[in-house]
Formats: C-alpha cells, sequence, structure tokens
C-alpha cells in the first residue's frame, strides 16, 4: 500500500524542520515505531545502528515515538529520551498515537519499510529483525537503482548541540566503605566515585567511550546496577563491586583499590533464546544476557534483574555460573511459583533487613513486588522461590494513587529502596516522585514529589535523621530527600494507556501470526516444525479455548462474551536458516536465526467485529 503521511506533534533530530514523505521520496525509509519506556524498543535502536552507518546515504531512519505512558507523551521528556538513549536519527513524536494507527501496528516495537517510490513493503515486529533488515534494503537498493528511482545523499538527520553535565542520566548509587558514594554515570559510559557532598569527583572509571573493554581503562556501554559483594566474598573472586553493564549485556567486576573491570558473567551478545528455570546452572562466562539492568545480594547470591527477558537470574561469583530463578520471560504479572511467575522489564531490586525478602520494582506494569524462598506448599510445585505482588495491576494501568495498596497506583517505577523501619521507598520515576509502601498496613503514601525522573535511592544519614539519597536522573544529579514521619497522601488520578483496543468477535476466533523469512532462508523442518505460539489471557476467563504452547504459527481460539475485555497475551517463536535445510542446499558458514516476539494485546469483545487476528512477526 501507499504509505500514509507522517503525522505528529512535531520532530526532533532534524534542526526545527518538519519531514514528510515526499521529502524522503528516493530514499528506503524504515519507521522504527518505539516508546522509551520500552527495553525491546531500545534493543532495537542499538541493532539498527549499524544499519544507519553502512546505508547512511540511502536509509533513512525515523523513530515514531508512539508512547505507552502518560509521562512519555511529555515533550520534553521525549527529548531527554532521545539524548539518553543516543538516537542518531530523526524521531516523529507522535503522542496521540495518529501514525502509529495509520500503519497499523500492534506492538512495541515494530518495523515499517517504505520503498523509494513510496510504498510499504514490509512490517516487522519484535527485535532480532537485522539481518533480515539488510537483506530487504539490499535488494530495494539494487531494484531502485535499476529503476532510477533511488536517490543517494543525505538524510533529514541534524545532531543537536552536545549538552555539557558532570553526570549525564546517571541510574544507579550505591555506598562505599568509606562513606563515598559510588554512581553508574549511565550516558557518558562510565562509572563515578563522589564524595557525601553528591558532587565532589574522586575518580572516573572508564573512558566514557562505548565499548566492552576490560582492564585499567576499562569501557561500559549504559551501565546501570551496582551492588557490593559481602568482604568474605569478595576476597575470595578479587573483586568488590558487580555492574550490570546493560547495554554490553554483560556483569563486570569492579576492584575498588585501583579502579580495575573484568567481565564476569555474558558474552556481550543479547540473548537470544529463551532460558527457563528448569534449565539449571550454566558457566555464566559462556552465557548470553539480556539487558541487565539491577543487582542485589540475596541468598548468598547476586540476583539479577534482567530487564530484557522479563525474568530475574541469579549470578554466584565463587562458582561463576548463573541461571534463572524466577519469570518464564512472558510478560506481565503472575504470581506464585517462579518457574511460573511473569514479570514485566523488572529495574529494581532490594533485599530486607533480615534477608528474607527481594523487592522488585517491575517497570513495565507499574508494579512493586517480592520475591521469597517458597514455603512447602504442593501449588507451588516443588518452587525454590515465590512471586507476589503488593502494588499494581498490569501491562496498561498506571497513575499516582495513594491508599490501599490494592487500589494505589504506581507508574513505571525502576528503584527500590528498603527504609528502617522495614518499609520500602520506591523511585515512582515517571511520576516524578518517591512513594513508600508499608507492608505491615498495606498502605502507599508519598514521600516527596517534583523529582526528574527518579531511578533509584540510597540511605543516608543527615544530623542523625535518616533520608534518601535519591538519583535525579533528567536532572543530572543526585539530591537528598527526607523522610517524613507522617507521609503525605496523594490521588494524583488512575490512567490508562491510551493505545486502542482491538475490536474482536466473541465465540471463535482464528489468530495467525504472519512469517515470511528474509530472502536466502527457509524455514528449518528437520527437526519437526520451526515455529512455536504461546497464548494466554488477562483475565484467564476470556480464553474459554486456545490457551498453552504449541507448535505452528496459527491457532483458534474461543474467547468468552460474557468477559467483555482484556488482554490476549501471545509469544511466538519461529527458526530459519540460511540456505534450505530440508533440500541440503545450503550455503558454507550458514547460520541459523531465532525470531521472536510477546505481544499483549488489549481487546474488546464487540458484536459484529472480526473474528480473526493476524500478527505480523515478519510480513512482507
Amino acid at each position: 500500500m501507499r504509505a500514509p503521511e507522517l503525522q505528529g506533534r512535531g520532530w526532533l533530530n532534524t534542526g526545527g524542520r518538519d519531514v514528510s514523505l515526499a521529502d524522503l521520496r528516493g530514499k528506503v525509509v524504515v519507521l522504527d515505531f518505539w516508546t522509551f519506556c520500552c527495553v525491546n524498543c531500545l534493543h532495537v535502536l542499538d541493532e539498527l545502528r549499524p544499519l544507519e552507518e553502512k546505508y547512511g546515504d540511502v536509509l533513512v531512519l525515523v523513530g515514531v515515538h508512539s508512547p505507552k505512558f502518560e509521562h512519555e507523551a511529555d515533550a520534553d521528556a521525549l527529548a531527554a529520551a532521545v539524548e539518553r538513549y543516543e538516537v542518531h536519527h530523526a524521531v516523529l513524536d507522535d503522542p496521540e498515537l495518529v501514525t502509529w494507527k495509520a500503519f497499523a501496528a500492534r506492538a512495541w516495537p515494530t518495523l515499517s519499510v517504505i520503498d523509494p517510490e513510496g510504498y510499504v513493503v514490509a512490517q516487522l515486529s519484535g527485535e532480532g529483525h537485522a539481518h533480515g533488515l539488510a537483506v530487504l534494503i539490499e535488494e530495494l537498493i539494487a531494484e531502485h537503482e535499476a529503476k532510477g528511482t533511488l536517490h543517494r545523499g543525505n538524510g533529514p538527520y541534524v545532531p543537536p548541540p552536545p549538552p555539557s553535565t558532570a553526570l549525564r542520566f546517571p541510574g544507579k548509587v550505591i555506598r562505599l566503605p568509606d562513606g563515598g558514594l559510588l554512581v553508574s554515570d549511565t550516558a557518558h559510559h562510565q562509572l563515578v566515585e563522589l564524595d557525601d557532598d553528591l558532587v565532589t569527583e574522586r575518580r572516573r572509571i572508564g573512558d566514557g567511550v562505548r565499548g566492552l573493554l576490560d582492564g585499567a581503562t576499562p569501557r561500559l556501554s549504559e551501565p546501570q546496577g551496582l551492588v557490593r559483594l559481602p568482604e568474605t566474598v569478595a576476597a575470595q573472586v578479587g573483586y568488590d563491586v558487580v555492574v550490570a553493564d546493560t547495554v554490553n549485556h554483560a556483569l563486570r567486576g569492579l576492584r575498588l583499590r585501583d579502579g580495575g573491570l573484568l567481565t564476569i558473567a555474558g558474552t556481550g551478545q543479547q540473548l537470544r533464546q529463551r532460558v527457563a528455570v528448569e534449565d539449571g546452572a550454566r558457566p555464566a562466562a559462556a552465557q548470553d544476557l539480556s539487558s541487565p539492568w539491577d543487582l542485589a545480594w540475596f541468598d548468598d547470591a547476586v540476583v539479577v534483574a534482567m530487564a530484557g527477558s522479563h525474568q530475574l537470574w541469579r549470578f554466584d561469583p565463587v562458582a561463576g555460573s548463573v541461571e534463572v530463578v524466577a519469570g518464564t520471560s512472558a510478560e506481565g504479572v503472575r504470581d506464585g511459583a517462579g518457574q511460573h511467575a511473569w514479570f514485566a522489564q523488572p529495574s529494581g531490586l532490594a533485599t530486607s533487613a533480615d534477608g528474607e525478602t527481594l523487592w522488585i520494582a517491575d517497570s513495565e506494569t507499574s508494579a512493586l513486588r517480592h520475591l521469597r524462598r517458597a514455603p512447602d506448599d504442593p501449588a507451588l510445585d516443588g518452587a525454590r522461590y515465590e512471586v507476589l505482588t503488593d502494588v499494581g495491576t498490569g501491562l496498561f494501568d498506571f497513575g499516582h494513587v495513594d491508599g490501599k495498596a490494592a487500589e494505589a497506583l504506581l507508574q513505571h517505577p525502576l528503584g527500590v529502596t528498603v527504609l528502617p523501619d522495614g518499609s520500602v521507598a520506591v523511585s515512582d520515576t515517571y511520576n516524578g516522585a518517591v512513594r513508600r509502601f508499608d507492608p505491615v498496613v498495606g498502605e502507599v503514601s508519598t514521600l516527596a514529589t517534583g523529582l526528574a525522573e527518579p531511578s533509584a535511592a540510597v540511605l543516608d544519614t543527615v544530623d542523625g535523621a535518616p533520608v534518601l539519597v535519591v538519583v535525579e536522573s533528567s536532572a543530572h544529579r543526585l539530591t537528598r530527600v527526607a523522610i517524613p514521619a507522617e507521609a503525605q497522601q496523594v490521588d494524583g488520578g488512575a490512567r490508562r494507556t491510551q493505545r486502542p483496543p482491538t475490536d474482536l468477535a466473541a465465540g471463535s476466533v482464528a489468530l495467525e501470526v504472519a512469517f515470511v523469512p528474509p530472502a536466502g532462508q527457509h524455514l528449518d523442518h528437520r527437526w519437526g516444525d520451526p515455529t512455536r505460539l504461546v497464548v494466554s489471557a488477562t483475565p484467564p476467563e476470556l480464553l474459554v479455548e486456545g490457551a498453552g504452547a504449541e507448535r505452528g504459527l496459527t491457532r483458534q481460539l474461543h474467547l468468552a462474551g460474557d468477559v467483555g475485555e482484556g488482554v490476549l497475551h501471545v509469544s511466538v517463536q519461529a527458526a530459519a536458516c540460511d540456505g534450505d535445510p530440508d533440500t541440503g542446499e545450503v550455503p558454507e558458514n550458514a547460520a541459523c536465526h531465532l525470531y521472536q516476539q510477546d505481544w499483549g494485546i488489549p481487546v474488546r469483545l464487540v458484536d459484529g467485529a472480526p473474528s480473526e487476528l493476524t500478527l505480523d512477526l515478519r510480513a512482507t
């Protein structure tokens, strides 16, 4: 089809000018529908960087920012995110989802490819499409160069002036043994040691260039979480602090004595396979990871908030092993046994003073949750750990509401801190607030508001009184916040993601996931069907038939008309290999590629609505 016009509130990274499709005629255009809360969208930004560089004279990337949360619709917050994540292409600000709807996007992230004559030629959902996208770009270059419809030259991107602050979008902070602070200076790709005045720098670790390099002059890539090891463990392994090197998909070990770094887990490659609790421990140095975001010492090991795979992992520094302890990699809120639980981008961790509870900021569900050792309960299926939710209801509900935990709402929290009385301070990032959950009475209150995207906090004292040192990420600073005896009550109202629901008919609905392998690849049938579809619903009663995991890309569902609305959760995997494995025509150095995507689709059951639902994993 002819590509619809690009419409929104305005443009970033274009030097102040608007961009139309007519301006891009003659170029291969890739629209990246993203939202800056979404870790999968951030993965795609990194996947696209090499393509931007290689095809810069013929390829135009346009980020279409389609917000999920209310905060993400703020123009200043978007501008900060574009800088934070080093987005080096034009970005359309689409807070009303006008262009999102015109291109029938259904998930973050989605890529739409437009040829030099202005026609949509492919729609790709999820991550891992860089190879197939490169093949398609090469085909379009050859076709349109031959037709004379390809125009080489610069695109609309105009880089903004570089900013200058001591810290740039800091992420997490911990207290050091001598009273100083260690901060992950995320956008500078460094770690910074600060004096107790929160300003004076002792030293910087890392040369400030994005990369993965060990040694005395190391390189990092958007580091986030930090945790100090117990002294006895540090003495055994030879490093003192574990660092979540998020965009390198690695854990790094920091020696405080000399600032040296070494890679202790991860290969530098993003995890593409699903790893389950049942798979057990694996050698840490050989295991791919996916956007580790925060860390905590719990149950004699480092627990990792593996935001990219929506799981909690365990790193044993002495054994040098990693394993999944909770989460299936499905995205949503599901409590219970660790091997069956669902998370959605866990991003903050903190251990209770007694070591019995691990608190979790589950950001995409705007939830506060916790992990504990599982009680002896047959319903928990022999689980090692149990997951429970304290605040939050699901992927699409958020707000700023205090009171009883069942009614309280957060908005994309990124950090948790245990307070002296055992309650929990939540860095409620998109509400610009620090909230407090009291587990004894089951209530939420507000400690502070007016903060700039608080992402973490650490306990401190001033004149003997406890305070919080809060990371104000978008203000590029640390700030002390008092902990009042009586917290104020706030009701800023409940919110729901404005993403439109998909209307479907009650009863029988045919689900199909469209997948066309890139040119030169074929589905690998040598060991059976190389595709897998997992379907569930919230609430579960919405889905009368069709739930569960089965091979194939189609499924007949039965939706309960008396439920009315809910969320369909659809996960898909497809394996395609270079050449044609079925015929044996496989090129030298052939590789197999795993394509996968998770959708959480709000649906509304309406009389006369379609009885088919087609989702594009890769459609051309």
